[in-house]
């Protein structure tokens, strides 16, 4: 997350070099810790394209998305989709747009934030209790957490184990675009699990994180 002052900063060089900024307002839904940032297309509108998602909101299933781009641009984005990939459902971005008109989107978001923040509240309760040694990180937003392992900690190992006593880990190198020596670490997801799953799944794997 940039801060005010290279917020700004980036928008002058934009406006300086007539280039535009490609804006992911990712995970803005669900902050646990602070309010929302405002997205960068509210201080250069005629440079900025925010892109968003109801992935996350809804279900990967819906696969909708949005691109809020500079007013002269908008159509010539909307025909280089339509190229791409023939258009979505219409049917289910009306269905989005009733949401969104009748404010039962917003609604919903508020619901899912508390469910998720209650889940992550336990997460962390859990994982103190279990592996006080492990650092979280990563929790300000979103829907995962990254748990910090001790150095030497093979992620592998630690996952297929965790498997076998019906505990899905993921390691993180299986996210890294590329093979780079870094610390052993876990992603923990909170989004699909029940809260009072977190504490027994992750008290059954508490020795391999500590190990």
């Amino acid at each position: 997350m940039l801060s005010a002052a290279r917020r700004h900063a980036l928008v002058d060089w934009a406006q300086a070099c007539d280039a535009f900024i490609i804006e992911d307002d990712y995970d803005s839904e669900f902050r646990y810790d602070r309010e929302p940032v405002g997205v960068l297309q509210g201080l250069a509108p005629a440079r900025v394209f925010a892109i968003g998602t109801a992935s996350k909101a809804l279900a990967p299933a819906v696969r909708l998305g949005w691109v809020a781009a500079p007013a002269d641009l908008a159509q010539a984005v909307a025909e280089e989709k339509l190229i791409s990939d023939r258009g979505s459902s219409t049917l289910d971005q009306l269905t989005l747009a009733a949401l969104l008109e009748s404010g039962r989107y917003d609604r919903h978001l508020r619901r899912m934030r508390a469910v998720y923040a209650n889940r992550r509240t336990r997460l962390i309760a859990a994982l103190r209790q279990h592996a006080p040694a492990v650092r979280l990180t990563g929790l300000a937003a979103g829907l995962h957490a990254v748990a910090h392992l001790p150095r030497g900690a093979d992620e592998q190992a630690i996952t297929a184990t965790a498997r076998e006593r019906l505990v899905g880990l993921y390691g993180m190198s299986t996210f890294r675009a590329m093979a780079v020596d870094a610390p052993p670490q876990l992603v923990l997801g909170f989004g699909s699990v029940r809260e009072r799953d977190i504490e027994p799944g992750l008290a059954a794997v508490a020795d391999l994180l500590r190990a």
